[in-house]
């Protein structure tokens, strides 16, 4: 039975985030995404080392360093200035405030913290799907959100900026920054 259209755009999504292995993916759409039995698994796995096969094709055309690389370098900035930052985290919005609690909780220094940020599974769908990224961010203190989230978020833009990507952000904490023309190349994860 060939799968529906929708499992076949699941699976390029998640082999183009660059965080999946193939076998994570097959795993996902076969026992996570749609009921065990409900798509063939040969199937799956067709597709999956279809989607993969085009991405390794395609990567012959990136250039040296993609936004992707970038935002890379920005998150790990950010996370040595007391910022934890955290790629891919989680599916939905409460997921990531989970995955930054959980990040903070195993670092060193985090007495030393001062603020968040994080893109979730959602965002990254949508980003891998040329329609730029959005990043959530705040202080450490939740009380203080309204006084130093913008702060934080402007300590985030000035990273992003410096590293060429281009953002857009009305300077309050009521807005997540966006970036708009972010071109989502993310080599995959090995495995």
């Amino acid at each position: 039975m060939p799968l529906p259209q929708e499992a076949i755009e699941q699976i390029n999504v998640l082999a183009r985030s660059g965080f999946e292995t193939p076998k994570r993916v097959v795993e996902i759409l076969c026992e996570e995404a749609y009921e065990p039995g409900e798509l063939s698994s040969r199937e799956v796995e067709t597709s999956v080392e279809e989607a993969f096969r085009a991405l390794q094709t395609d990567m012959k055309s990136w250039p040296e360093i993609t936004d992707c690389d970038r935002l890379d370098k920005v998150f790990a900035s950010l996370n040595s200035k007391g910022i934890v930052s955290v790629q891919n985290a989680g599916y939905t919005q409460s997921d990531g405030f989970d995955a930054v609690k959980q990040a903070a909780r195993s670092r060193a220094d985090r007495n030393n913290l001062i603020g968040y940020c994080f893109y979730h599974g959602q965002d990254l769908e949508r980003a891998v799907s040329g329609g730029g990224l959005y990043l959530a961010f705040g202080p450490k203190n939740p009380a203080r959100e309204q006084e130093d989230g913008p702060v934080i978020g402007a300590t985030i833009v000035q990273q992003l900026q410096e590293s060429s990507i281009t953002t857009e952000w009305n300077g309050s904490f009521d807005q997540r920054i966006y970036l708009p023309v972010l071109d989502w190349k993310r080599r995959p994860v090995a495995g």
